[in-house]
């Protein structure tokens, strides 16, 4: 009974802070990294007329990868949000652009996806500027990250699968899918790479994924000719046909 009771205990410890240091860890080696995605995009959109759909794309500044890429190369772009307050913000860092579309909705296998957990406003500045960036449909997510209990609300959202969303907005070409999804990315991209034929170079956040529904992505990205590799957190993968453009000058 009493090592049952460890091992319990030690699990749910260790994970945690396994996990955690693990997070800090990469976060830290991301800012001194030779290897950066910013790399990666600039050679890619000097390369190549982009246009691009993100998943994930709060208010258009945290965090925010791309914001810069679509403002100076005018990038035709299908920006994605769910969460009310970072959709109406998002269109507040894009405004004037004619060039960008905007859905308020959370992409999910089956719309399955009806609510999210945010940390509540009343307590978000309690938190570094990382956690409102966490929105997720699992509460655990962000108890992970530190977040108390009592600090976490929920937003109902509205649902749509990736194949909807694309034939919503006739969006049926574009070359970079970009997905911060904290922890439901790598069901999104399963989901697109098996109801679409659509092949673009990925960029998705992983480390929060599932290790089944990860190697299923794997196993899904090989037979479909992407080759990938990581960089801090997030997982590249480029179709057969942009090899060519892997270059970290």
């Amino acid at each position: 009974m009493i090592h049952k009771l460890f091992k319990k205990i030690s699990n749910i410890f260790g994970y945690k802070l396994i996990e955690k240091n693990l997070i800090k860890n990469q976060r830290s080696i991301s800012n001194k990294s030779f290897l950066k995605i910013e790399r990666l995009l600039d050679t890619l959109f000097q390369k190549k007329k982009i246009v691009l759909l993100q998943i994930g794309a709060n208010d258009g500044k945290r965090f925010d990868l791309l914001n810069f890429y679509i403002k100076k190369y005018k990038c035709k772009s299908l920006l994605v949000e769910p969460i009310k307050e970072n959709f109406e913000q998002l269109k507040l860092n894009y405004q004037g652009l004619d060039f960008i579309i905007f859905e308020n909705s959370a992409i999910s296998t089956n719309n399955e996806i009806q609510k999210l957990y945010k940390v509540s406003s009343k307590y978000v500045k309690n938190y570094s500027d990382h956690i409102p960036g966490i929105t997720s449909f699992d509460k655990k997510h962000l108890i992970k990250h530190g977040v108390k209990n009592k600090h976490i609300t929920t937003e109902n959202v509205s649902s749509i699968n990736i194949l909807e969303l694309i034939k919503k907005h006739s969006f049926n070409s574009f070359q970079l899918l970009y997905v911060d999804a904290e922890g439901y990315d790598g069901d999104i991209v399963i989901d697109f790479l098996l109801s679409t034929l659509i092949r673009p170079l990925i960029i998705l956040e992983y480390i929060h994924i599932a290790n089944n529904t990860f190697r299923n992505l794997l196993d899904l990205l090989e037979k479909n000719n992407y080759v990938f590799f990581t960089i801090n957190e997030n997982l590249i993968c480029y179709p057969s046909n942009y090899k060519e453009l892997i270059e970290f000058n």
